[in-house]
């Protein structure tokens, strides 16, 4: 069967746990995609755990609970971001200069570690952030000129949105890197400190043996891969549909319902 095939068969039984990307998944800049509460809920109803793994830092666990609640969703426990896998880069008692929105302040706080906006520091922590300006660029290049290390919260290229993509995390780390002519150690998907937070959450086997499902293969089909599990892609967030699909999932489906309705067998 082909890579755009939207019926390729399941390999294997429905996995203990499930792991959601957030936006062109669940959602659309917070507006549920049609058939994905409902897939959530049935997985759940089925005994499944399911977690939800993003790649936006710039929101707290709390807005990201409430936001998912909002819709239906009910999540304290279940939301993983990629502030939170960038903070296992970080030590306590490190300056971390924060050059992106209160999620990583919050995730570098609870590692222990000192969140500042400027002065010395150890390390510059980039992520999504609508305030990023030429002045915050400046401060973060120069300290990471001076010496701090600089880590990406993600490298996304693009965020969807109900109105189409705009320019997401990887745009402002981008900016930085050629500010500073340094190469960013970055956390997010598909990298292995977002693949150890999963294996926190849920243990090693859980992890390699669920389903991972997104909208971009770069990132979630990447990631799968990284923690050796299989992937579902979906065609409700940033890949035109149609689109070569590299690496080949294990699972297509139009949005997360239809993926949902095939894992379990309906």
């Amino acid at each position: 069967m082909s890579a755009t095939d939207p019926h390729l068969p399941l390999a294997a039984a429905l996995p203990e746990v499930v792991l959601l990307d957030l936006d062109g998944v669940v959602w659309l800049a917070h507006q549920a995609i049609p058939g994905s509460v409902e897939g959530i809920a049935a997985l759940r109803e089925a005994g499944v755990r399911v977690l939800f793994v993003t790649n936006n830092s710039g929101s707290t666990e709390a807005e990201q609970v409430s936001a998912l609640g909002a819709i239906g969703v009910p999540a304290e426990g279940d939301v993983l971001t990629s502030a939170m896998a960038g903070a296992l880069l970080v030590a306590p008692g490190e300056r971390v200069l924060v050059c992106g929105g209160p999620g990583v302040t919050e995730a570098v706080a609870r590692r222990g570690a000192i969140a500042v906006t400027d002065g010395p520091c150890d390390a510059v922590m980039v992520g999504f952030h609508r305030t990023f300006t030429y002045e915050r660029l400046r401060v973060a290049a120069t300290a990471v000129q001076t010496g701090a290390r600089l880590i990406g919260t993600n490298d996304d290229a693009t965020y969807p949105t109900p109105e189409g993509p705009i320019p997401g995390g990887g745009a402002i780390l981008a900016a930085v890197e050629v500010g500073s002519e340094t190469k960013a150690v970055v956390a997010g998907k598909p990298f292995e400190p977002m693949a150890a937070l999963v294996r926190q959450a849920v243990g090693a086997a859980a992890a390699q043996s669920a389903m991972m499902v997104g909208d971009r293969p770069s990132t979630d089909g990447r990631f799968a891969r990284q923690l050796g599990c299989r992937y579902a892609h979906v065609w409700s967030g940033v890949t035109p549909r149609g689109a070569v699909v590299d690496p080949t999932p294990d699972l297509f489906g139009d949005d997360l319902g239809h993926v949902v309705r095939q894992l379990l067998g309906h």
